[in-house]
């Protein structure tokens, strides 16, 4: 059994870091000329903020230990 939820465990955070790695890849910021100033309209700021939001676990999943992103 320990052996089963190792693999789990190892698949789970490939595919966290795969999300991960696609969100990065795919966000505006990437591609700006100058990603880290700030946005000039009201429009840039709105695309640069819609990139998927991190869905933190809840209160009881952080107790039991899992971690906040």
């Amino acid at each position: 059994m320990n052996l089963l939820h190792r693999i789990s465990e190892i698949i789970s955070e490939c595919n966290e870091a795969q999300r991960r790695l696609m969100s990065y890849s795919l966000s505006y910021d990437r591609y700006a000329p100058e990603p880290g100033a700030a946005p000039d309209t009201y429009a840039e700021f709105l695309l640069r903020t819609s990139a998927p939001s991190w869905r933190e676990p809840s209160a009881r999943q952080r107790a039991a230990g899992r971690p906040v992103h």
